[in-house]
């Protein structure tokens, strides 16, 4: 393999893919403001676009996983990040809101193919004791970013057979799918922020700060529950995800319901976000990517990648419409009283009591979750490792 300053070159070029993903998902978002008023867009309309692109994504997860049983994972990577290439300049050049949507459902397709590879080819890299650690350095720099034929179709139903008996795979996706819910919801971050009164500048800078604890508490998670999961083997890292999701009830009602919605409130702002994403950022890396390598063959790991892809970010995408429809039908958002340059109060209380509910409900029902892991994870895992054990005797 070569490498490059010691460093395996497969996996830089995966970081750096990773990179690109992670630019590419916020890019949209941090100009919402800027699009609600170019198009006369209120926050539903600006939430179906999210919607759009997640649930092409989500419906097209599934072919990361039968794709890479007939071109090698570079192929892959290329065909996606092709379609990322194409639909990112296709936005910026589009005049009606219509095509703005049709573009982004193409970046969902390209952003649904790429992904599941990403992280089996991390899954396949890293060793057990140190793979939570492997995905926490994937999401770290990926965060920085964001600042066929018969056979295969045969061969592809026995893999999605057999992963989606696995139930620690089913427990994993429950929890997904409302445990992504805040996540897509806080695409609105940087237009409420704006609405509040701060520029382009300081907006941008106080999701830089939620974007740099992210990735650091992404790294650090994976760090924590591989040295966790030595003690508690069977229980560590669902521990620390359990820790995650529930560190997010508070942290969103300070930020969304106690912290006064003003300019003046920067500082504490600033301060909030950085440890905010410090701590609600491990699930991924801690407990479900590394979790999954365990419970599966290494030949069906795309695949369960793929098929998680596929749960969490078609459900997920609902949440970017919902808060649009509860800030404008429940709390009473009118696009037509936001001031272009100053923003408006009003309006971004009733974005922030919509991300309110969309956001800390969802995280108490992610930890909620997790807890039917302590009885199966245990159980799956021994099983993988029994079956991978006869067939290596066989051969």
């Amino acid at each position: 393999m070569r490498r490059f300053f010691g460093i395996s070159l497969s996996l830089i070029i995966i970081n750096l893919a990773s990179i690109m993903e992670r630019a590419d998902e916020n890019l949209l978002p941090s100009v919402y403001k800027e699009v609600s008023e170019a198009f006369n867009a209120g926050p539903s309309d600006l939430g179906y676009l999210t919607f759009i692109r997640n649930f092409v994504q989500g419906l097209a997860s599934p072919m990361a996983g039968i794709l890479v049983l007939t071109y090698d994972r570079p192929t892959v990577l290329a065909m996606g990040t092709l379609c990322w290439a194409i639909s990112t300049g296709a936005v910026g050049g589009s005049h009606h809101f219509s095509q703005v949507a049709f573009w982004r459902a193409v970046n969902g397709f390209g952003l649904a193919i790429v992904i599941p590879a990403l992280q089996s080819f991390i899954a396949d890299t890293y060793s057990d004791n140190v793979r939570g650690t492997g995905f926490g350095f994937l999401n770290f720099v990926g965060m920085v970013g964001g600042i066929g034929s018969g056979s295969v179709w045969a061969e592809s139903w026995t893999a999605m057979k057999a992963v989606m008996k696995v139930q620690t795979f089913q427990i994993i996706v429950l929890q997904g799918l409302v445990g992504s819910l805040p996540w897509t919801a806080m695409v609105f971050f940087t237009m409420w922020f704006e609405l509040i009164g701060f520029d382009h500048q300081k907006a941008a800078t106080l999701l830089s700060l939620f974007g740099a604890g992210c990735s650091f508490g992404s790294l650090l998670g994976g760090i924590i529950a591989d040295r966790l999961s030595q003690v508690y083997p069977h229980s560590g890292r669902i521990m620390c995800a359990q820790f995650s999701a529930i560190m997010g009830i508070p942290y969103t009602w300070f930020l969304l319901r106690v912290i006064p919605q003003s300019v003046d409130s920067y500082i504490i702002y600033s301060a909030t976000l950085l440890f905010m994403g410090l701590t609600i950022s491990w699930n991924g890396t801690a407990a479900n990517a590394p979790m999954f390598a365990e419970v599966v063959p290494a030949k069906h790991r795309t695949m369960i990648y793929a098929f998680d892809r596929a749960f969490e970010v078609s459900f997920s995408s609902f949440a970017a419409p919902m808060v649009g429809i509860l800030a404008e039908k429940i709390y009473g958002y009118d696009p037509k009283s936001v001031d272009p340059i100053a923003g408006s109060n009003r309006e971004a209380l009733a974005l922030s009591k919509g991300l309110f509910v969309m956001m800390a409900i969802p995280f108490g029902l992610c930890c909620l979750f997790y807890t039917p892991l302590y009885r199966v994870f245990k159980r799956d895992r021994d099983n993988v490792r029994m079956a991978t054990q006869k067939e290596e005797e066989m051969i």
